[in-house]
């Protein structure tokens, strides 16, 4: 490109701030606008795997896979899976030097990117408002805080409800029939050793073959994050009359609801260190496309919301990012770039947001002979089977294999 083009990217998670990272390894200099206060101004979430085929792949792009492995955990890819008294159906350990999916906890990362871009990429507190086109790809992007930029590239990562889709498409998510309410156990070895137990050092699946369900995985700093799950409507605690506030009320509600659970397992779903935050989850129309837009594209969330069984939601955001990055500097034109990366993208995408939608339905469904847990290792094709794989293939290997 002759000239640097004004490059705005809406969004400031894993998505957006891989693409930032790897433009500028190339000398572009992109401006980053996100609603949050800070990088760390609220809770992110619990932890995630990053895959050898997609993830890691954009880490290495990006130079940061020295940094990463000093966060990450290779003991969390085991994972387990129990009935709802607390028997062992299945196990996975991962062999020496398997690095195939590692951990990490979802602030980790996110922080962990911002720190390696340049200072002042990302402006906090900007949440945006309008979008308007200006005709030539040119758009005028209107914040809450009163700032007003033009940029010809607008890169959407802002996530499921991104304002920027709608520039591409009309698809809205659609709510996928599970509630998850999110539960955290702190101190975990020493306050809940028997949670700590059956949790071990990765994650735990447990359902009773009826729509409920236990997902519960280890994080850093002693601490358990997980959910606990069940299919119901959206408005179901409007229905049951639960304060989703009060957590009593929620906790009386789930022993109702799980009350042919094991004693020993109970305390997953009664003894949580803070609230029941609702996390239900919703997804786009999969496979999802649109027609070209000069001036615009989707990264992440944004492009392909999902569910989340197979784990491939932050590693397709990471990939988009960094896919899109090399796309534009190869590429003397804006429209070509975001052409280039479209056309590779939706099939990725599509394929994968298909499989994860499907696996949540036959997780949730009630029982299927051979049903297994889902998986969150690295089996692009097949997300809701337990992947055994080991070792990690090289750089070059894993990039042929998407």
């Amino acid at each position: 490109m002759t000239t640097p083009p004004r490059i705005a990217i809406v969004g400031g998670g894993p998505a957006g701030l891989m693409c930032a990272r790897v433009l500028q390894g190339y000398g572009i200099e992109p401006v980053v606008y996100d609603a949050d206060a800070a990088v760390d101004s609220r809770d992110p979430g619990g932890t995630l795997d990053l895959h050898a085929d997609s993830g890691q792949i954009a880490l290495e792009d990006a130079g940061l896979m020295d940094a990463f492995r000093a966060l990450a955990r290779v003991e969390g890819q085991a994972k387990s899976r129990r009935d709802h008294h607390g028997a062992v159906l299945d196990e996975f350990i991962p062999a020496a030097g398997d690095e195939a999916a590692p951990e990490i906890d979802r602030g980790q990362l996110r922080t962990m990117l911002y720190e390696h871009l340049e200072p002042d990429t990302v402006r906090w507190g900007h949440k945006l408002r309008h979008l308007t086109a200006l005709g030539g790809g040119v758009h005028r992007l209107d914040f809450a805080n009163g700032a007003s930029i033009e940029a010809d590239l607008v890169i959407g990562a802002d996530g499921a409800w991104s304002p920027v889709r709608r520039l591409l498409t009309d698809a809205v998510p659609h709510y996928l029939g599970v509630c998850f309410l999110d539960a955290r156990f702190d101190d975990v070895d020493t306050r809940h050793p028997e949670i700590a137990a059956i949790v071990g050092d990765g994650h735990m699946f447990s359902t009773d073959g009826d729509g409920r369900a236990v997902i519960v995985q280890r994080n850093s700093n002693g601490m358990v994050r997980g959910y606990v799950a069940f299919r119901a409507a959206l408005d179901w605690h409007v229905i049951a009359g639960v304060d989703l506030t009060d957590p009593d009320a929620v906790r009386s509600y789930l022993l109702r609801e799980f009350s042919e659970w094991s004693a020993a397992m109970r305390p997953l779903i009664t003894d949580n260190d803070g609230d029941y935050i609702p996390r239900s989850f919703f997804a786009l129309p999969a496979p999802l496309t649109w027609d070209h837009v000069p001036g615009a594209t989707l990264i992440g969330d944004a492009a392909h919301l999902m569910a989340p069984f197979g784990g491939h939601g932050t590693n397709l955001a990471l990939l988009d990012g960094a896919e899109l990055a090399h796309a534009i500097h190869q590429h003397s034109s804006l429209d070509d770039a975001v052409a280039r990366y479209e056309a590779a993208m939706f099939p990725r995408s599509g394929e994968l947001a298909v499989g994860s939608n499907t696996a949540l339905t036959r997780f949730f469904c009630h029982d299927v002979p051979g049903r297994t847990a889902p998986s969150s290792r690295p089996r692009a094709r097949t997300p809701e089977l337990p992947g055994q794989g080991s070792g990690i293939p090289t750089s070059a290997s894993r990039r042929r294999a998407l």
